[in-house]
C-alpha cells in the first residue's frame, strides 16, 4: 500500500531490556505475577472485562491494546503509560470512536510494519481484518476495518466443527509475513504472502499444527523471533485439566515449522498457576490470552531471552457466569528464572 513520502519512520526508542548478556530458552519456567494492573473504568461504558491484550514500547511509552467485554459483545480499547505504576489510571480510548467502528472487534495485535511506515493493528470481525495508522500517539487515526481474506477459508470450513475462527496474528521475517489463527478445535493455522506484497495476497492456510484433544491447543496464539538465536517461540493458550487457562510452548528455527515442544504441559507449562508465584493470595488461577513485551515493536517481534515479562489476562477465581461477563483484568509476569 503507498505511503506518502512525507510520512516519519518512528524514532529508535527501544523497548526496556534486560543488561546481562542474552542466553538460550530455558526448558521450564518460573514466574512472578503483579496484582491486577488494567481493569474496566467506571464509566457509561459498563465494561465487564478488559481482554486480549497487545502492547508495544515506543518512544518512553506503553501503547496497549486491548478487549473490552460485554454481555452483548466485543470491540477495542487503547491505553497508554509511560510506567507501570500509572496503568491503572490511564485513561481509557474506546476505538469504536475511530474509523474501526463499532460492532464485533477483538483480540487485537499492534505493530509497526517498517517497510510502509505504518502500525498495523490486527484484529478479529468474524473474518481476519487488520486498520492501519502513520501515528500510533492518535488513537482516532486509525482506519476503518480492512481483512486480508474474503471470508472464511475452505480449509477452517472443514475443520472447525463447532469452534470459532480467532485470534489472527501476523509475524515477518525477510522474506515472508505469516498470518497464524485458530479455531477453538485443536488447530492451529498459517498462510504467508512475500514481504513485498503485504498486506495482500495471503495464501489458503495450512494447519501448522493440531492436536486431537481441543482444549490442548486451544487460541490465543503469540509467535516471536528470539534475540539471542534467531529461534521463533510459539505459545498457545490451553485449558487445564482443571478447567483453567494455561500457555504451552514450542521452538523452532523457522516461522513455518516443524516445532519442537519446550515447556508444552500441565506439569510443566511455560506459563500456569502452578509456576507463577503471587504476593499473597493468587489473585487469579487463569494465565490466559495476552502477549510477550518485545525488544522493539516493528513486524519481526522481536523478544530477548533475558528476564523475560508477559501482559495476560487473569480472572478472579471465585468469578462466574457467562464468559462475556467475567470481569477480566491485566497483569504482568516476569520470569524470575532467567538465564542470563
Amino acid at each position: 500500500m503507498p505511503v506518502p513520502a512525507t510520512t516519519p519512520a518512528p524514532a529508535t526508542t527501544p523497548a526496556p531490556t534486560a543488561t546481562q548478556s542474552p542466553g538460550k530458552l530455558p526448558s521450564s519456567f518460573r514466574w512472578s505475577s503483579s496484582a491486577a494492573l488494567i481493569g474496566p473504568k467506571t464509566d457509561s461504558r459498563n465494561i465487564a472485562g478488559i481482554k486480549d491484550p497487545s502492547i508495544v514500547y515506543y518512544n518512553g511509552r506503553w501503547h496497549v491494546f486491548a478487549s473490552t467485554a460485554v454481555s452483548s459483545g466485543y470491540n477495542l480499547v487503547y491505553i497508554s503509560f509511560t510506567d507501570w505504576s500509572q496503568a491503572g489510571a490511564a485513561s481509557f480510548y474506546y476505538l469504536d470512536q475511530s474509523s474501526i467502528g463499532a460492532g464485533y472487534r477483538a483480540a487485537p495485535q499492534v505493530f509497526y510494519f517498517a517497510p510502509q511506515n505504518l502500525w498495523y493493528l490486527v484484529y478479529q470481525n468474524g473474518n481476519a481484518a487488520y486498520s492501519t495508522n502513520p501515528d500510533i500517539n492518535n488513537p482516532r487515526g486509525w482506519t476503518a476495518p480492512r481483512t486480508f481474506y474474503s471470508g472464511i477459508l475452505a480449509i477452517i470450513q472443514q475443520n472447525i466443527g463447532s469452534g470459532y475462527w480467532v485470534d489472527m496474528w501476523v509475524i515477518c521475517d525477510s522474506v515472508n509475513c505469516h498470518l497464524f489463527s485458530s479455531d477453538d478445535n485443536g488447530h492451529l493455522y498459517r498462510s504467508q504472502t512475500p514481504l513485498a506484497n503485504f498486506p495482500n495476497g495471503f495464501n489458503e492456510p495450512v494447519i501448522a499444527m493440531r492436536d486431537a484433544d481441543k482444549n490442548r491447543l486451544f487460541e490465543a496464539a503469540n509467535v516471536y523471533q528470539v534475540d539471542s538465536d534467531d529461534n521463533y517461540l510459539l505459545l498457545v493458550e490451553a485449558i487445564g485439566s482443571d478447567g483453567r487457562r494455561y500457555f504451552r510452548s514450542w521452538t523452532s528455527a523457522n516461522i513455518a515449522g516443524p516445532w519442537q515442544p519446550l515447556a508444552d504441559s500441565e506439569s510443566n507449562p511455560f506459563a500456569r498457576a502452578n509456576n507463577v508465584a503471587f504476593s499473597g493470595t493468587a489473585w487469579t488461577r487463569d494465565i490466559s490470552h495476552g502477549e510477550m513485551i518485545r525488544s522493539g515493536y516493528d513486524q519481526t517481534l522481536k523478544i530477548s531471552s533475558c528476564e523475560l515479562q508477559y501482559l495476560y489476562q487473569g480472572l478472579n477465581p471465585t468469578a462466574s457466569g457467562p464468559y462475556n461477563s467475567l470481569p477480566w483484568r491485566l497483569s504482568l509476569l516476569t520470569q524470575t528464572n532467567s538465564p542470563c
